[in-house]
């Protein structure tokens, strides 16, 4: 998009948001205009090409099961048909994915599905990423580390190679 452009729609934007004409919304809408490009101008995304399609489809097709089956169990301790409380915590996950690109899908996978929420995640060790992981119901640890490691971060770790 050519700058120009930007800027009208960026103005224009904040016009019909802001649904006032008056003098400070165009001043206002100008300024914006002007300075949200400006201070985005370096968030640029880095390059990528994904490799491995057939593995891009498989973990599509293993997100969507987990999803489907975290759904399930969700609802059935929610409806309190498990008999027991959640046993709610957080855990540690070493992970051999460092790639930025990896690293987001890593995270949206992990949001996306019920009962898990990505914590956090810092570097551990050259070539390794530490995940903090909450989950819902984390009733065994070891079951956890290896869905995320061999699941989700290893089928990533190729992809993004």
């Amino acid at each position: 998009m050519n700058t120009r452009l930007s800027l009208l729609v960026l103005g224009g934007s904040w016009l019909l948001l802001h649904t006032s004409l008056s003098p400070g919304s165009w001043l206002l809408a100008g300024a914006l205009a002007l300075l949200i490009p400006w201070a985005i101008r370096h968030l640029q995304p880095l390059p990528f090409r994904p490799q491995r399609p057939g593995l891009i489809m498989r973990l599509i097709v293993h997100v969507f099961i987990d999803i489907l089956r975290s759904n399930l169990a969700v609802a059935r301790l929610v409806l309190g048909l498990e008999g027991r409380p959640p046993k709610v915590g957080f855990i540690d996950i070493p992970l051999p994915l460092t790639d930025p690109h990896g690293l987001a899908m890593l995270a949206i996978i992990i949001t996306a599905t019920p009962g898990t929420v990505w914590a956090g995640h810092e570097p551990l060790a050259p070539g390794q990423t530490l995940l903090h992981l909450h989950v819902l119901d984390l009733q065994d640890e070891a079951y956890w580390i290896r869905t995320v490691q061999q699941r989700y971060a290893q089928p990533l770790q190729e992809i993004f190679a």
